[in-house]
């Protein structure tokens, strides 16, 4: 979904590299939840989507498969 900017503060729990390709991708975390932002860059201005906010479990998973491939 579009990036909501529904938090004040974020903290990035991880990241991959955003100089490898366009697509960047953050497990961000917020008011003790956690979510995935995807920043994509091939266009003239960034695109930021974000996943719904989620608990620590679902959210590592929704990670996992991102960093595999594996997510839609």
């Amino acid at each position: 979904m579009p990036e909501t900017r529904r938090t004040a503060r974020v903290r990035v729990v991880a990241h991959t590299c955003d100089h490898c390709s366009p697509l960047a991708y953050e497990l961000c975390a917020s008011g003790g939840l956690l979510f995935v932002c995807r920043t994509d860059r091939s266009g003239d201005q960034p695109e930021i989507r974000e996943t719904e906010r989620l608990p620590d479990a679902r959210a590592r998973r929704v990670w996992q498969d991102v960093l595999l491939g594996r997510a839609h």
